[in-house]
C-alpha cells in the first residue's frame, strides 16, 4: 500500500493537538475533512489508529506516529544535503526529566535547537519518560530504563548524583541528631511531584527499610524545589551539580554526605536513524558523558599504579 501524505499529516496533527477541531484549524481544513482523512487512513490499514476518547494513538497508531517522525527527520536531512542552509525546520520532540534539563541537558538542547529543527522538550519524571518515546511522541528520551522498546537502542550515558540537603536553620531545628527515624517522620520533605520515588528510595537505602507517613511538599520544578529547601520549607534531594556550590557557601547543609544517591540514566534513540537524528544522539551523549558521573575504567588486573582496591 502507498501512504497518503495528507492523511499522515492529518493524523500527526490530531495526535499533536489531542483534538480534531484544533487539528482542523492548524491544517486550515474543516473538522469533517479531518475525520474523513482519519477514517480513510484507518480503513487502508484495516485497524483503528486513534482512541477517540482522549484522542490518543492505539498501538498501531503509535507505530505509525514513529514512522511519521522518522519520515520528517529524513526529509529534513535530505533538504539540507540538497540545499544547505534551507530554512525548513522539522518538528522533533525529546522526552527528558526535569533535573537533567535544569543541569546538563540544557546545553545539549540549545545545540540541537540551533540546527534545522523545531524542538519540543517533553518533561516528566525520569522513570516516566520512556512511555512518551514508546507512544511515538518523541524521537529520543532520557530515562532510567536500561531496556529499550522495540526499534530503539538504550545507551548508558552516566549517573546523576543527588545530595540530601536542608537550610542550616531547618537542619538545626529538625535534625539535631542527624537523619533518624523519629525526626524523618516529623520533618516535611520537599519532592518534585507525586511520581517522584527518589526520596523514598534514598530513605530506604539510608535506614535499611522502607519509610512512609512523613509529610511532603510538592514543588514540580527543580528551581522551585531548590528555592523551597533554601527557604526552610523542608529538606530534600537536589542534584549535586546544583547543591555543591550552595553547600560550600554555607547556604545549604548536606544531611547525609556519605549517603549520596545516584541514578543511572540512558539515552533511548532509534535503532536505525537518518544522519540528522544520529547527530542529535551524538550531541546528547557527548554532553551527558561530559557532565554526568561515568563508571570507573575496568581494572586490567595488573596492579596499575594509582589504583586503590575497595
Amino acid at each position: 500500500m502507498n501512504f497518503d501524505r495528507q492523511q499522515l499529516e492529518t493524523f500527526f496533527a490530531v495526535v499533536e493537538f489531542r483534538h480534531f477541531g484544533q487539528a482542523a484549524h492548524a491544517l486550515n481544513i474543516t473538522r469533517g475533512a479531518v475525520s474523513q482523512r482519519i477514517i480513510a487512513l484507518e480503513e487502508s490499514f484495516g485497524t483503528p489508529l486513534l482512541v477517540r476518547d482522549g484522542v490518543t494513538p492505539t498501538p498501531a497508531g503509535e507505530a505509525l506516529l514513529r514512522h511519521i517522525h522518522m519520515l520528517r527527520s529524513l526529509e529534513a536531512d535530505t533538504i539540507q544535503q540538497i540545499k544547505p542552509g534551507a530554512h525548513a525546520r522539522a518538528k522533533i520532540a525529546i522526552a527528558v526529566n526535569a533535573d537533567s534539563l535544569a543541569t546538563w541537558f540544557g546545553p545539549a538542547a540549545c545545540a540541537i535547537a540551533k540546527e534545522s529543527f523545531a524542538l519540543e522538550l517533553i518533561v516528566d519524571d525520569q522513570d516516566h519518560t520512556l512511555p512518551v518515546l514508546a507512544r511515538g511522541e518523541a524521537i529520543g528520551c532520557v530515562s532510567t530504563a536500561s531496556t529499550a522498546p522495540t526499534g530503539f537502542v538504550a545507551e548508558p550515558i552516566g549517573a546523576m548524583e543527588y545530595e540530601c540537603v536542608a537550610a542550616p536553620e531547618f537542619s538545626a531545628a529538625c535534625f539535631t541528631h542527624g537523619l533518624n527515624m523519629h525526626d524523618i517522620l516529623a520533618a516535611p520533605a520537599v519532592l518534585f511531584n507525586r511520581k517522584d520515588g527518589l526520596h523514598a528510595a534514598f530513605l530506604e537505602r539510608l535506614l535499611g527499610f522502607p519509610v512512609s507517613g512523613y509529610a511532603t511538599h510538592y514543588f514540580p520544578s527543580p528551581m522551585a524545589l531548590l528555592t523551597a529547601i533554601r527557604a526552610g520549607v523542608g529538606y530534600g534531594l537536589v542534584p549535586s551539580m546544583q547543591a555543591q556550590a550552595l553547600i560550600d557557601s554555607g547556604d545549604l547543609v548536606a544531611l547525609a554526605p556519605r549517603n549520596r544517591i545516584t541514578v543511572d540514566l540512558y539515552w533511548h534513540h532509534w535503532e536505525v536513524a537518518p544522519p540528522n537524528a544520529t547527530a542529535i544522539s551524538e550531541t546528547v551523549m557527548r554532553e551527558a558523558r561530559r557532565a554526568l558521573i561515568q563508571p570507573a575504567p575496568a581494572s586490567s588486573g595488573k596492579g596499575d599504579e594509582g589504583e586503590v582496591a575497595d
